[in-house]
């Protein structure tokens, strides 16, 4: 029993409230995660699955919110600095994780981006509103442009798959394996449930 309230309290979001996420910071990674993963869904697939091509004109508008929000998060972090790693984290991993956190950031605006440059500097542009509740204005770029921005648009996106991977996959090791608290701050209202023995 003695083990069982040890975990739980160091799962405790009151016990470590000082070394969570902020809840604004905490809205906005899980918003901006679903949207991404949404995004990386249809725009990964369209070609293979026709059925998703009806969904493209909601793929570029989510794009637009992502780009927002993700302006908005970094203004945010900038503003609010985030909780510390872990002081028993080896320097190597923490450096990994601030450039794995610095690779997200710079793709979580380069793939919208990318993507309106490639709308934009399209031969044929397709409506461009944001699910019809107002147009979005199209860059003054060429055509070129467009084609580079189309190139550059589907590397990030296998990018950021790769890397939405890798992400989940080390947030899960620190939760799983090394039962620490990493996970347990980005959390919304994370805590291990308590043992009833």
């Amino acid at each position: 029993m003695a083990a069982a309230r040890d975990s739980s309290e160091r799962y405790s979001p009151e016990r470590h409230s000082s070394e969570r996420y902020s809840r604004v910071a905490i809205w906005l990674h899980w918003t901006i995660a679903l949207l991404v993963i949404l995004n990386l869904a249809v725009g990964l697939l369209h070609d293979s699955v026709p059925a998703l091509r009806a969904w493209m004109g909601a793929h570029k508008a989510l794009g637009m919110a992502v780009l927002v929000l993700s302006v908005a998060r970094l203004a945010w972090r900038l503003a609010n600095r985030p909780p510390p790693l872990p002081a028993l984290m080896p320097a190597w991993e923490k450096g990994l994780a601030h450039a794995a956190h610095a690779l997200l950031y710079g793709m979580m605006i380069g793939m919208p981006l990318t993507g309106w440059l490639m709308v934009s500097g399209s031969a044929k542009r397709g409506p461009f509103n944001w699910f019809g509740l107002f147009d979005i204005p199209y860059l003054p770029v060429s055509t070129a442009t467009g084609h580079f921005g189309h190139e550059a648009h589907e590397i990030l996106g296998w990018m950021m798959l790769a890397l939405v991977v890798a992400h989940s996959a080390a947030a899960l090791r620190h939760h799983l394996l090394l039962r620490d608290e990493i996970l347990a701050r980005m959390a919304p209202a994370f805590a291990r449930k308590k043992n009833a023995l």
